[in-house]
């Protein structure tokens, strides 16, 4: 609900500040006094379309500030930017000459539109322009649903029709794919066949080049050998003579003295190594000689691993990983077949199912409509549209397995409110044809039935009492004010059955003041109620009579004893 409201700069209002109460509001005042801007401001603060035309003359720009109060449970919290602020919400939109003007969501900057997105959980207004609840199908269909309890079943319509669809894709690639299987498994099949056949190792790269170099530098490398092996072995005087002689030596001198003793060991251990060493060369040697050919292969080897990474991979272990991937995707393709046929069937099964549930959907709309159909006629005849006919157009959408992209998340019906508001007309579609004040009724009738448990909300009824007097007016206030016992409700209204019944009276007046004019709001109190409803009673020439009977219709409306 609305707790406070301000505006400044905006036309003939130049600052006026609001706070408003729970329950059943009245605004009157005089034809063109600013009703209609008090409106305006509250359509600028929730994201509404401005124009600079309506900033007060002199001024550069409108602000329009005010703080909401939030029911506990309030599901559109979500929708705030900080979603923990409590219970209350501050709203702020600046409208400048120039610019798209700044929307405010307690201090924080917010796009314009996102104070649209907030209005829905706050505000509904309904006057000669705002009816896009009753204009609009899915609203009708949204509002039926809800009377007739089956908003459970079509969450599982849509459910299972958002599964159907997303298999509808899987299949329909699937068989997109299938026409190029055949294609695609022959060139699969070569890819895997070539690296299969090339036998690759994930080190051998590295393993070809190190022995490649080696046997590109062989005679180098065969000078060096042969010259180790001399010094070590083949020489007189070779390293492994020399050391064996130095041995010997050192054993006989360790027989005097065992401080010899530790080198004695560690030339034996020198002596092992020349050994080994010699052994290596001498096998290294005959390695070389033994694979004169050998070059010619690891060119002819690497060649191969190249021309493989040209194609599979940068590398030796890129191009086995990409063997692997080829051949999970062999096999998947291989298998399409069963996988297509497992789809086909899980969409029969899901279409089955959804037929099901449209089906049991459609019943309780169709009991929903009739039940609903009549509590509107009753509401609606009360609230001096006598004899209208209001009838819920159902019409059936037939669907199959073929077409499952097409189904709906709603089901299988189209739902269409239709109205004859006079005796002899024809029932036609109520978007078309239905005056803004008899939409107004008939929101006010929809509100009125008992089913909806919405959460608290401020409603706003602008010319609700187009068209009525007398005991319809009277029928409209009581069912306004039993609507303010759950939402906080706000009537803008030339009526006196009406104003008499709100628990809060406000009136607009506007004045001139030094070649100005303003436009101000004052809050009643009940001598000043009576006074404002003597004048809807009879205009400007207020009398005894006329104040005598405002008093006694305030307070019989308001149970107000003697």
């Amino acid at each position: 609900m609305i707790k406070s409201f301000r505006i400044k700069n905006l036309a003939t209002i130049e600052n006026v500040e609001l706070n408003l109460k729970k329950g059943f509001s009245i605004l009157t005042g005089e034809t063109g006094a600013g009703k209609s801007i008090i409106i305006d401001g509250i359509r600028l603060v929730l994201g509404e379309k401005g124009s600079p035309d309506q900033i007060r003359t002199g001024k550069k720009e409108t602000t329009v500030e005010a703080i909401f109060q939030l029911d506990p449970d309030n599901t559109h919290k979500d929708l705030f930017p900080t979603p923990d602020q409590g219970n209350e919400v501050f709203i702020q939109r600046t409208m400048p000459e120039k610019g798209t003007g700044k929307g405010y969501v307690d201090g924080v900057l917010v796009p314009i539109k996102k104070l649209r997105s907030i209005r829905d959980g706050l505000v509904d207004i309904y006057g000669q322009n705002d009816h896009a609840f009753l204009r609009q199908n899915e609203n009708q269909m949204d509002y039926l649903d809800f009377y007739a309890n089956a908003f459970s079943i079509r969450m599982n319509v849509a459910k299972t029709s958002q599964e159907l669809r997303k298999c509808a894709r899987k299949k329909k690639e699937l068989e997109s794919r299938e026409k190029e299987r055949v294609q695609r498994l022959d060139f699969l099949n070569y890819q895997i066949s070539e690296i299969q056949n090339a036998g690759l190792k994930p080190d051998e790269e590295q393993e070809i080049r190190q022995d490649r170099n080696i046997l590109k530098n062989a005679e180098k490398i065969r000078l060096l050998v042969e010259k180790a092996l001399e010094i070590s072995y083949e020489k007189q005087d070779s390293a492994s003579s020399l050391l064996s002689k130095l041995q010997g030596i050192i054993k006989e001198l360790s027989g005097y003295d065992n401080s010899f003793k530790p080198a004695e060991q560690a030339i034996g251990e020198f002596v092992v190594i020349i050994d080994d060493l010699t052994d290596s060369l001498l096998k290294f040697k005959e390695k070389q000689t033994d694979s004169p050919d050998r070059l010619e292969e690891m060119e002819a080897r690497l060649s191969l691993i190249e021309s493989l990474k040209r194609k599979y991979g940068d590398t030796v272990p890129g191009i086995l990983d990409y063997l692997e991937r080829a051949k999970k995707e062999y096999s998947d393709i291989s298998s399409s077949h069963e996988i297509l046929a497992e789809l086909e069937k899980e969409i029969a099964d899901k279409f089955s199912h959804y037929r099901e549930l449209t089906e049991k959907l459609a019943e309780k709309r169709i009991r929903g409509a009739q039940a609903l159909e009549k509590a509107v006629e009753e509401e609606i005849d009360l609230l001096g549209m006598k004899k209208a006919r209001f009838k819920i157009d159902i019409k059936s959408r037939a669907y199959d397995a073929e077409n499952i992209e097409k189904i709906k998340d709603t089901g299988t019906e189209d739902i269409e409110f239709l109205i004859s508001p006079n005796p002899g007309e024809e029932l036609r579609p109520l978007r078309k044809i239905a005056s803004g004040g008899e939409l107004s009724r008939i929101m006010l009738a929809l509100k009125s039935i008992g089913k909806e448990t919405e959460q608290l909300k401020t409603l706003i009824f602008d010319e609700i009492d187009s068209g009525i007097g007398g005991k319809t007016a009277e029928f409209v206030a009581q069912k306004l004010r039993t609507l303010a016992e759950q939402h906080q409700v706000i009537c803008i209204t030339h009526l006196p059955q009406i104003a008499s019944f709100a628990a809060h009276h406000y009136r607009i007046d506007k004045h001139v003041k030094k070649d100005r004019t303003y436009t101000v709001v004052k809050e009643l109190s009940f001598d000043e109620r009576v006074q404002e409803i003597a004048r809807l009673l009879t205009g400007s020439r207020v009398t005894e009579t006329s104040l005598k009977n405002a008093k006694e219709m305030l307070t019989h409306n308001l149970g107000i004893r003697s």
